[in-house]
C-alpha cells in the first residue's frame, strides 16, 4: 500500500489574540492520494484559507501531524518549506499573481530559476507548460496583452512547470467571468485526468462539484461529502 501524498492528523491551528483564543483548526484529519481531486469549500471564517496555508507550507499548525509525499513537514523552519513549496507544490492563485514586465514564458520559468534549473532544460519545460494549457502561441506576450482566462492559464502553466507533485488552486475562478471560469476549470479537470493531484479551495459549490471528493470546512472542523465527519 503506498503512503497518501498528502496525510494530516488530528491538526490544529490556534491564534490568541487579546487574551481570547481562536480555533482556527480543530484536530482537522485529512489524506489526498496521488491522482486525487479534492475541493475543500467553506464560507469566509471557516478555517479554509487556513487550511491552504498549512497544506502549501505557508504556515505551521500548533499541534498534530502533516506528511507530505512521505515526509513531515509540519515542525520544520521558514527555509526548509521555502524549499518543500518551490519542489512540492505549484500555486494557482485567484489574483494570478504574474509579473506584468515578463512575459508569459518568463513568468513560467521564474520558479524554475529559483529551483536552479539550467536555462535551456527550464525554457523547454516552460515551453510544455504552456503546451498543456494551450498557449503555444502566446508565449512571448506580457500579461497586459492576455484576457483573464488566458492569464490563469499562464498561472497554472507556472504551477505545473517542473512537474510538482501537487496542485493547489486558491479560487482559481474568483476573478472570471462565468463562461472564462468554466474553461479553466475544464482544463483543471483535464489535468486531473493526465494525473496531476489537484486540491482546490472554493467557495462556490457549483465549482466544488467538479472535483472527485468535496470536504466541507465549517468552525475549524473537516466533514467530507458522503463520509463521516473528519
Amino acid at each position: 500500500m503506498t503512503e497518501p501524498l498528502i496525510r494530516i492528523h488530528s491538526l490544529s491551528k490556534i491564534y490568541r489574540m487579546g487574551g481570547e483564543t481562536l480555533h482556527a483548526l480543530d484536530k482537522v484529519s485529512l489524506t489526498v492520494e496521488q491522482g486525487d481531486f479534492l475541493a475543500i469549500v467553506g464560507p469566509s471564517g471557516s478555517g479554509k484559507s487556513t487550511l491552504m496555508n498549512v497544506i502549501g507550507c505557508l504556515d505551521t499548525p500548533s499541534s498534530g501531524e502533516y506528511w507530505l509525499d512521505g515526509e513531515e513537514v509540519s515542525r520544520l523552519r521558514e527555509n526548509k518549506l521555502a524549499e518543500i513549496r518551490n519542489r512540492k507544490i505549484g500555486f494557482i492563485f485567484q489574483g494570478f499573481n504574474l509579473l506584468s514586465r515578463l512575459t508569459a514564458i518568463e513568468n513560467v520559468e521564474l520558479p524554475l530559476i529559483y529551483r536552479g534549473i539550467p536555462a535551456k532544460r527550464r525554457r523547454q519545460q516552460a515551453i510544455e507548460a504552456l503546451g498543456k494549457v494551450g498557449l503555444e502561441e502566446r508565449i512571448h506576450h506580457r500579461p497586459v496583452e492576455l484576457s483573464g482566462g488566458q492569464q490563469q492559464r499562464v498561472a497554472i502553466a507556472r504551477a505545473l512547470a517542473g512537474n510538482p507533485p501537487i496542485l493547489l488552486a486558491d479560487e482559481p475562478t474568483g476573478a472570471l467571468d462565468t463562461k472564462t471560469g468554466v474553461e479553466v476549470m475544464g482544463f483543471i479537470r483535464e489535468l486531473n485526468a493526465l494525473g496531476h493531484t489537484i486540491v482546490l479551495i472554493t467557495h462556490d459549490l457549483a465549482v466544488s462539484r467538479q472535483a472527485k471528493r468535496i470536504v466541507r470546512i465549517k468552525d475549524g472542523m473537516l466533514e467530507e461529502e458522503g463520509g463521516e465527519p473528519g
